[in-house]
């Protein structure tokens, strides 16, 4: 028996979450998370981030990492294959993989690096000035100016 879970009545109230509601609905569609490779995402601040991948035997050359609406996308494949290697034992996984992340407003990609095997991708959040809170004033004894609009 399948069930659907909506959260639609949790939106009944609020302006201008669609995009919250859909990153809801596209985790609970996922069934498996991806786990390889090993990744971990950590802060640095209050607006600094980092992800950083385990990419044993590959190189730059080896990895491509894209930004497209929203979703920071890295993919590895090995591309040269050494064939007068016969394996006892492979411990090392080295299997073509494609990692995604959803980035939050206002996240930008500010670069990337590798060292001894470890693939770091940096991250900051820059909010515009439009984005920020904004205080609004209560106008002093004004009444707001009310006009009828004709729909002719």
């Amino acid at each position: 028996m399948a069930t659907t879970l909506s959260l639609a009545p949790l939106f009944r109230q609020s302006v201008g979450f669609d995009r919250f509601n859909d990153l809801f609905e596209s985790a609970l569609r996922s069934e498996a998370p991806n786990t390889y490779p090993p990744h971990n995402v950590e802060k640095h601040g209050d607006d600094e981030y980092r992800i950083v991948i385990a990419v044993a035997g590959l190189t730059e050359a080896d990895l491509d990492i894209q930004v497209e609406k929203g979703v920071l996308t890295v993919v590895g494949d090995k591309r040269e294959t050494d064939k007068e290697v016969t394996y006892l034992h492979q411990g090392i996984a080295q299997r073509a993989f494609r990692l995604s992340f959803r980035l939050a407003d206002h996240i930008e990609v500010r670069g990337a690096s590798m060292n001894n095997g470890l693939l770091s991708i940096d991250l900051l959040r820059v909010v515009p000035e439009e984005a920020k809170p904004k205080r609004i004033t209560i106008g002093g004894g004004k009444e707001p100016e009310l006009r009828q609009v004709s729909l002719q």
